[in-house]
């Protein structure tokens, strides 16, 4: 299979379309109940981080790049599109399955994918293999289209 956890994907279809998310899980077969076809959980960025120049001070790098917004959502196997980048960050301790099922519960998990995304995004120097820093830096980056 092609898409596995970690993968960089582009959404294709629906409210996200044109937005680059990371596959927390997938299911293959799908599940008995309500997927009967090929899905996967993925997490994704709806806002990106604004631009940021040299020129700028620390405080005003801090607030542009506070300015991105999760999402969270399952996903069929086809509508999303397959990029040659992977990350390492470690989403399937924030994103519980249980979670997304009650409303309240979601709202956290987003509100901790914010803060896993924020931390990352500023913090990309210390990624550890160069494959990796390029898969972070090429999901923070707005799709060009």
């Amino acid at each position: 299979a092609i898409i596995k956890s970690g993968k960089v994907v582009i959404v294709l279809a629906g409210r996200h379309a044109g937005r680059k998310a990371v596959v927390v899980k997938t299911y293959e077969d799908g599940n008995s109940d309500d997927k009967r076809f090929s899905h996967c959980l993925v997490a994704g960025i709806e806002r990106n981080p604004r631009k940021v120049t040299r020129a700028m001070s620390k405080k005003k790098v801090e607030k542009r790049s506070r300015s991105m917004k999760p999402f969270v959502k399952y996903m069929n196997v086809r509508h999303v599109f397959p990029t040659r980048y992977t990350v390492d960050m470690d989403l399937k301790k924030v994103v519980e399955e249980t979670d997304l099922a009650d409303p309240e519960k979601k709202v956290d998990v987003k509100k901790a994918l914010k803060k896993l995304f924020d931390d990352r995004y500023l913090n990309q120097k210390n990624v550890t293999s160069e494959k990796k820093a390029a898969g972070s830096n090429y999901f923070f980056q707005k799709l060009r289209f």
